[in-house]
């Protein structure tokens, strides 16, 4: 009697999971849908011809495919400059970010100086303090040094990250000292430790600092508005805000050009993924 009563009891149960399992289903893939329905759209637009673009019902799959769109945005402006740019400045400002945070972060974690905690609440600090309170005199600063419109002037600002440092660290601690000191003994210094030991480890820290650096690089907006004037070394969002201006009705070419800007950041979060998620699924264990 007793076993006839568990196994109604436990088939609910199970049917519970089921139904709650197919409800979370269905809104992550509603949740999908709509997250992704407006690059749908810009996709589809970018294919059309201008007077196509607002028509309603909306043509999602345009019948006519104008794939010259994509050809004319490379001559209205110098987008491939504006490509290069910010390429360039994105790649090196993910590498400086990684290299600083990261050795900083050991030197947070796993040596022991005086005053290491206090400065180390100071630096992190920093992250509440907005950037428009000491934009003007890092802007001064640059200036005086000669840096202004050029591509080094946001290079030495944002090589450096009170984030990312605060990242890596934390990653850092979850990592056994014990390692450490068993390398020390075998005669490595702090380099070597940091370069082959606590590094290697750290892949889904590494990703996750690397994905935020890149694409809030790439998509960053006022700092070359305010530190680069001439076409040659300008960045691609300030070369799509003079696109916008320039061909304010064109809105297919801007659409075209506004989705060639997204695929660098879409291709690196592919490639980087596998460790983001990697780093998400272990923050929480521990030993």
């Amino acid at each position: 009697m007793t076993t006839l009563a568990v196994k109604p009891q436990s088939a609910e149960k199970t049917i519970r999971k089921i139904i709650l399992r197919a409800l979370m289903i269905v809104f992550l893939l509603l949740f999908t849908v709509l997250a992704l329905l407006p690059f749908l759209w810009m996709l589809s637009s970018s294919l059309k011809l201008d007077k196509d673009v607002f028509r309603y019902p909306i043509e999602w799959i345009p019948s006519v495919r104008h794939w010259e769109n994509y050809v004319q945005i490379w001559q209205r402006v110098p987008l491939l400059t504006y490509f290069k740019n910010t390429a360039l400045l994105s790649t090196g400002v993910t590498v400086m970010q990684v290299i600083t945070s990261s050795f900083a972060a050991y030197a947070f974690a796993k040596l022991n100086f005086k005053g290491r905690d206090l400065l180390f609440l100071c630096y992190i600090g920093t992250i509440a303090i907005p950037w428009q309170m000491y934009m003007l005199p890092q802007f001064i600063m640059m200036r005086y040094i000669g840096l202004y419109d050029t591509l080094w002037a946001l290079f030495v600002l944002q090589s450096f990250s009170a984030f990312g440092v605060f990242l890596m660290r934390q990653f850092f601690l979850g990592i056994p000292t014990e390692l450490c000191e068993a390398a020390r003994i075998d005669g490595l210094n702090e380099y070597g430790i940091w370069a082959r030991i606590m590094l290697p480890l750290s892949k889904p820290a590494i990703a996750t600092l690397l994905i935020f650096t890149f694409v809030s690089t790439w998509n960053d907006f006022m700092g070359p508005l305010i530190y680069l004037r001439s076409d040659a070394v300008k960045t691609i969002q300030v070369g799509l805000r003079r696109f916008i201006q320039e061909y304010t009705s064109d809105y297919h070419l801007i659409m075209a050009a506004s989705l060639c800007s997204l695929v660098p950041v879409a291709v690196v979060f592919l490639f980087m993924q596998r460790y983001f998620i990697e780093g998400i699924a272990t923050t929480g264990i521990k030993g």
